[in-house]
């Protein structure tokens, strides 16, 4: 349920620091992406339901400035690790997908249409126009969205207004940099008529027929954001928070967790090379039936020749093998994220169990890739795509084999 960044203050090693002016400096043709963890458990009136990770990845550009307004075009990736018995997935399976287009002045100020559901609090942090002292205090409106349409089938945004409290605590070690920490909190106490707004279905990810009307929104954040001076944004950022809803069932819903940001500034990717040494890297090594090309996401590898038991996530003996080498050539590429895409034919079944297969089927290579040490579980998701997106037809053998695939991408941005 939570799809951002940010933890209570524990003790801080604080140290002395000037006054310092807090600026963004974006400029046309930043890229950066977001790597956003948080650890939730969902109770219902007040018991415990079950235990999940989320990541959201949010990969975005500084498309042009608008009278020293950046405009930022981003795509938010939500993928999800829920707890089971055995000890969980294993890797992050992807869940939604949010186009988004904002701007945001120099102190923090973001504009947005009202349209688009992402980014989910807005307006932190804002900064005022002058320089800040240590220990100093402000305070700043700002605003959370919430997209209820998945969890409760809700055709409604919800906007969620509030005063964030910030204090510039001084200097404070991330991951071993010294960066300007400041802490930053809020609450939220609303009813419905305080904060919902029409929206179109299509955006709310498919209300359900009879969709559940909250009664009341509760919560809080406490957060510590770490500034880096010289790029002049963010870099990182801890959270606890706690969210409740009261919906019209008569359940109450709470999302209480931790969370964890990084925000790291990409650098160019030579896609033309990269893709041209992971081909000869591939046929060097004897891996028969890859294909790589460059697409707008990155560089694609599509492992056609991957075979599983038929109709089952289960890999064939000796396919491992072929996946030790393909990650080792993914290991020459660290600061790439990865994503993976599983594909199934149009032939027998519903989409559903298409979809479903596929997607088995790209978390058992995002699993593997894991267990390997090719990436940590933050920077891989798996996706399925059923049917969707087939490369041949399903009308011969042959098409609907070409069909059958798992591609793995490495991430631009």
């Amino acid at each position: 349920m939570r799809l951002f960044i940010s933890v209570f203050m524990t003790a801080l090693v604080v140290y002395s620091v000037n006054a310092e002016e807090f600026v963004f400096k974006h400029k046309v043709g930043d890229k950066f992406k977001t790597i956003s963890t948080s650890r939730e458990d969902v109770f219902v009136n007040g018991e415990f339901l079950y235990g999940t990770k989320i990541l959201n990845r949010m990969a975005s550009e500084v498309t042009d400035m608008q009278n020293g307004v950046a405009v930022h075009k981003a795509l938010f990736q939500l993928a999800e690790e829920r707890d089971t018995e055995d000890g969980g997935s294993k890797s992050f399976q992807w869940t939604a997908e949010y186009d988004s287009v904002f701007g945001r002045d120099a102190s923090g100020k973001i504009t947005i249409a009202s349209n688009y559901v992402m980014p989910t609090v807005r307006n932190v942090p804002v900064f005022p126009p002058r320089s800040i002292n240590a220990g100093e205090t402000w305070e700043d409106e700002g605003c959370e969205v919430h997209d209820l349409g998945p969890a409760f089938g809700v055709n409604q945004l919800s906007r969620l207004p509030f005063t964030a409290h910030y204090t510039f605590i001084g200097e404070r070690d991330w991951r071993g940099k010294l960066c300007k920490a400041v802490s930053i909190s809020y609450s939220l106490e609303y009813s419905p008529a305080d904060f919902l707004e029409d929206a179109p279905l299509d955006l709310l990810g498919g209300a359900s027929e009879k969709p559940l009307t909250p009664l009341y929104v509760r919560g809080e954040s406490a957060q510590i954001m770490y500034w880096d001076a010289a790029l002049g944004q963010p870099v990182g950022a801890e959270e606890q928070f706690k969210l409740e809803f009261k919906m019209s069932d008569g359940n109450i819903y709470e999302f209480r967790g931790k969370a964890e940001a990084e925000i790291i500034e990409s650098s160019g990717m030579d896609k033309d090379a990269i893709a041209d040494d992971i081909l000869r890297g591939l046929s060097d090594e004897g891996v028969e039936g890859a294909d790589v090309r460059v697409v707008e996401e990155g560089v694609k590898i599509n492992l056609g020749d991957i075979m599983f038991e038929p109709d089952t996530a289960i890999l064939l003996q000796g396919e491992e093998k072929k996946l030790e080498k393909i990650g080792a050539l993914l290991r020459k590429y660290p600061a790439r994220d990865i994503l993976v895409g599983g594909h199934a034919a149009r032939a027998g079944g519903t989409e559903r169990s298409r979809q479903q297969l596929s997607q088995e089927r790209a978390a058992v290579i995002a699993a593997y890739l894991i267990e390997q040490g090719v990436r940590s579980p933050d920077r891989i998701i798996a996706r399925g795509y059923g049917s969707q997106n087939p490369i041949a037809g399903n009308d011969t053998e042959s098409g609907r084999q070409k069909n059958r695939r798992v591609e793995i991408t490495l991430l631009e941005n």
